[in-house]
């Protein structure tokens, strides 16, 4: 601190400065032309005519500070935590605040311990927030439990900031010991509340839950700003909530507002970008290029209480991002503590491996018997949630392509317990299936197809290899192998993106829709509504319980 301040007030030298600047400062909505700014010991000194040993001229060019993503699960991008970095870092991200539920739900107390140990020696600043639902909700059986004294033991660890979002509503509203326990080690809270509203939605704020990443609708996530959450707005792969939500930022709500990508693909991030894209989109939606540059910044350091970031102010951490004059959010170079980063390559991975214990798939197991009107899992383009669908069918028929009713399978991988069988309405896949060990939050095996042949044959190959994503069509298929827990690979993030797109090509001829991993790991997911599978069977959310398959059935 003392060399900090004799930099500042300019009795040392800084150990770099950088001239000719246009920065951004979120605290004003600003642009501060022909910037000087020193770094020293990497954060910023101040502004003024301060000396160093280096010297960096930034041209004219636009600097904002470093980029924060204030939701995320990096298990979902399908790549290690050195991986994500080396795919976020080029877009100007600089920290991240992550909830490791996935890798958790699948090995516990180990998965958490696995992630701390990956983020030591990144440039990238993860920051996680312990998962407060492990499992989801006390029906789910995953690969582990944590208790309120298992998640105690990790609040002192270096680079723990807080609770992850807490996705048992019905648990907070009826007072659960353990679940407010959790919510009582960290002041900072997040949550996980979908079209909640009205009285409940006040018990759960009440609770010391603070944030909202679910919100579909500006009327949603109008009623939740006023009753004093700060709204993220989302944007992953399937996520696509950014444009709805744009209404409801403003001036005023700005600094409770922020970006998240909760679930976004390598592809994702490899092709389209990753806050920088939010930012992108937002400013497409109508909002103001320094209002979005605020909330992918201050806003999001600010919710969660990191006043050492977020701004370029001195003090703070020399964290930037220097943007070209083309758009709102091309990003041409990342500093990262007054140092700008270069690429380190491809070290192939430590991965943690948790073996499969799923029995094989046989056409008795996965068979529907009896006829009548099914409970069908409609998926909603652009969005995790779900429809109920009433549809009457013959299970003998079962999958159908004709009517896009494909049969969807939800099978435990943790003790052989067996499957769950059901039906999905949106894939559109007519002639062959996809399956993966990724599917929130437990984490079973899941498959969807047009045969039971083609889905026995992509549940197979995911079995064969203790976890991965596959795609058969005809007499072609496609497989990507995740290595780490069955959800993350250990592949550099470029070949992991060129693998998602060849899935992706393998099961588009025979109709599919885009991004259908991603659709496929969320109709297990027992939080979000309406309806899913799981390997018990059909779960309906709003009566949060398991259901039949047929409401009214004909034997």
């Amino acid at each position: 601190m003392g060399s900090l301040i004799q930099a500042a007030v300019g009795t040392v030298s800084c150990d770099t400065v950088f001239i000719n600047a246009r920065v951004f400062c979120p605290f004003t909505g600003e642009w501060e032309e022909d910037a000087r700014f020193g770094v020293k010991d990497g954060c910023i000194a101040g502004f003024g005519n301060y000396s160093a040993g280096e010297t960096i001229d930034l041209r004219g060019k636009r600097v904002i500070p470093g980029l924060v993503d204030a939701h995320v699960h990096i298990e979902s991008s399908l790549l290690t935590p050195a991986e994500y970095a080396r795919a976020v870092i080029p877009h100007g991200t600089t920290t991240v605040f992550a909830d490791p539920h996935e890798i958790a739900n699948v090995a516990g107390i180990e998965g958490l311990r696995y992630m701390l140990r990956q983020r030591a020696a990144l440039p990238l600043d993860i920051r996680l927030m312990l998962p407060s639902c492990v499992p989801a909700t006390p029906l789910d059986r995953g690969g582990a439990v944590l208790s309120c004294r298992d998640l105690a033991a990790f609040t002192d660890e270096e680079g723990v900031l807080g609770i992850g979002e807490v996705m048992n509503v019905p648990g907070v509203l009826a007072e659960d010991d353990d679940l407010l326990c959790k919510i009582g080690l960290s002041t900072v809270v997040d949550g996980h509340a979908p079209l909640l509203s009205g009285e409940a939605l006040c018990a759960y704020i009440a609770a010391g839950i603070q944030s909202e990443h679910e919100c579909t609708g500006a009327q949603e996530a109008a009623e939740k700003l006023r009753r004093g959450m700060y709204l993220m707005l989302r944007e992953g792969s399937t996520e696509k909530n950014l444009s709805a939500l744009a209404a409801v930022v403003t001036p005023a709500t700005a600094p409770r507002c922020s970006f998240a990508t909760d679930d976004r693909h390598a592809d994702m991030l490899a092709e389209d970008g990753h806050i920088d894209d939010c930012i992108r989109r937002a400013v497409a939606t109508g909002i103001e290029p320094e209002t979005a540059y605020r909330m992918a910044t201050l806003s999001a350091a600010e919710r969660f209480g990191l006043n050492d970031r977020g701004a370029l102010s001195p003090g703070r951490r020399a964290d930037f991002c220097v943007l070209d004059d083309n758009g709102p959010c091309t990003v041409t170079d990342t500093y990262i503590q007054g140092v700008r980063w270069i690429d380190p390559g491809y070290r192939r991975p430590d991965v943690l491996h948790v073996p499969f214990s799923c029995a094989p798939l046989t056409k008795e197991a996965i068979a529907i018997r009896g006829s009548g009107t099914a409970r069908v899992v409609g998926l909603v383009p652009g969005q995790i949630l779900t429809r109920t669908r009433a549809e009457y069918v013959d299970g003998a028929s079962v999958p159908d392509p004709s009517r896009d009713l494909l049969k969807l399978v939800v099978c435990d991988r943790y003790r052989s317990a067996g499957c769950g069988v059901g039906i999905v309405k949106g894939f559109g896949i007519r002639d062959g299936a996809i399956a993966a060990s990724v599917a929130h939050d437990s984490h079973n095996l899941i498959a969807v197809g047009s045969d039971d042949d083609s889905i026995i044959r992509a549940a197979e190959m995911v079995i064969a290899s203790d976890g991965g994503m596959a795609a058969v069509s005809g007499n072609t298929s496609a497989f990507l192998p995740l290595e780490c827990g069955g959800l993350m690979s250990s592949l550099p993030y470029d070949e992991v993106a060129e693998s998602l797109r060849s899935l992706e090509a393998c099961i588009h001829s025979a109709g599919c829709i885009a991004n259908p991993f991603m659709y496929l790991s969320f109709c297990a997911l027992t939080v979000i509504p309406e309806i899913r599978v799981t390997e018990r069977g059909v779960f309906d959310v709003g009566a949060f319980a398991d259901v039949p398959l047929f409401s009214s059935r004909v034997e």
